[in-house]
């Protein structure tokens, strides 16, 4: 079978390289042993064992001692798909519709097609998304880790997406051992910030913060909550700190305001964790008879539809649209080979106070019930 010019153990290499690139041989099949190859080809095991060694070499086949060579997994993800996978901790609610509509706008433009999936913010999920997608075709990655403040629990998911040279970027959140992977994030210590010295300008002095535990947006929002606090010269006290968990944010931070109204500790300001949870203790207070802004003022994060209904609610910006144009453009750079220091995107969004009806002045506020 050797060509002229080309010894045989590297015809051999070539006709099984093509064989694995046009899928004749898929991911995962074994190969047939040396001594079949042999047989097969009329040439010796020795022969048959450099071309093995050259492709073992760049990464088509792997040997298992005892159990044969193999056709690497890796080989899925040499041929361009145009499929980018985009993993969000939700879809179809809140911020996320718009922040997809982005990703999808600029990648569309460039002839890719998205795989869309979810976690639930579960890291269980994450996992599971993560071995599906190794699985597939995939050209890059976008995605928002899932409780992002807690240690990665399966690093070898991305190991293995370094290891097939699969770009991934982060949004919104990035696990602490992984800062120096791609990412793009608010700066969430300064949104917190901007939200509670608003309320201390508005003459407010008892406010309390609400912030969610397991992602680090909200140990940054928290982190510039207390900032702020430190800088107008109010003591931070930790029980005027609600914190909650994924699993307990439909029930616990309006369970908390109730308890407090009932226990006569009525703060003055409430900086929330996002426009849900501020939705969430608006109408627990309004349930108790306490009304916004006159009793009490609250503020919000994301401007997201919640934020903008009725009188609305004072809020930090979130360019989801604006945000998920800009990971897919960082990805495209990265799938292009683009150079870090020749990046054009910013990887850090700033912030800003959008104010609406859920807070007024101190001094204009009702007597207190």
């Amino acid at each position: 079978m050797a060509e002229a010019g080309k010894p045989k153990y590297y015809s051999l290499m070539e006709q099984l390289k093509s064989d694995i690139l046009s899928g004749k041989i898929k991911p995962g099949e074994k190969l047939p042993s040396e001594n079949e190859l042999s047989a097969l080809y009329s040439l010796s095991r020795h022969t048959v064992r450099k071309a093995l060694a050259i492709l073992a070499q760049e990464g088509y086949v792997e040997a298992f001692h005892g159990k044969g060579t193999f056709c690497s997994e890796g080989v899925r993800h040499i041929g361009k798909s145009r499929n980018i996978a985009v993993v969000t901790t939700y879809i179809s609610d809140y911020i996320f519709p718009r922040l997809i509509q982005g990703i999808d706008s600029v990648l569309s433009e460039e002839g890719y097609s998205i795989i869309l999936k979810n976690t639930g913010n579960s890291r269980q999920k994450e996992a599971k998304c993560l071995e599906e997608l190794l699985q597939k075709n995939i050209d890059g990655l976008i995605i928002e880790p899932s409780k992002s403040q807690l240690a990665c629990r399966h690093p070898n998911l991305y190991r293995n997406l370094d290891k097939y040279g699969i770009p991934y970027i982060f949004i919104q959140g990035i696990y602490m051992e992984m800062r120096d992977k791609p990412h793009i994030l608010m700066d969430d210590t300064k949104g917190g910030y901007l939200a509670t010295e608003y309320l201390v300008k508005l003459g407010h002095k008892k406010i309390i913060g609400i912030f969610k535990a397991d992602d680090i947006q909200g140990m940054n929002r928290h982190k510039g909550y207390a900032r702020a606090l430190q800088e107008y010269g109010i003591a931070y006290d930790p029980d005027n700190v609600v914190w909650f968990h994924t699993e307990d944010r439909k029930v616990k931070p309006a369970m908390m305001v109730r308890d407090m109204v009932r226990q006569n500790r009525l703060p003055e300001g409430i900086v929330c964790y996002n426009d849900q949870i501020a939705v969430q203790v608006m109408e627990a207070l309004e349930e108790e008879g306490i009304h916004i802004p006159e009793n009490v003022s609250v503020t919000g994060y994301d401007n997201s539809l919640y934020a903008r209904q009725g009188n609305g609610i004072t809020t930090i910006a979130h360019p989801q649209e604006k945000l998920g144009e800009m990971v897919a453009e960082l990805l495209l750079e990265k799938m292009s080979g683009v150079p870090e220091k020749e990046s054009h995107v910013e990887r850090l969004i700033q912030p800003e106070l959008i104010i609406r009806g859920s807070s007024q002045r101190r001094e204009k506020k009702d007597k207190r019930i």
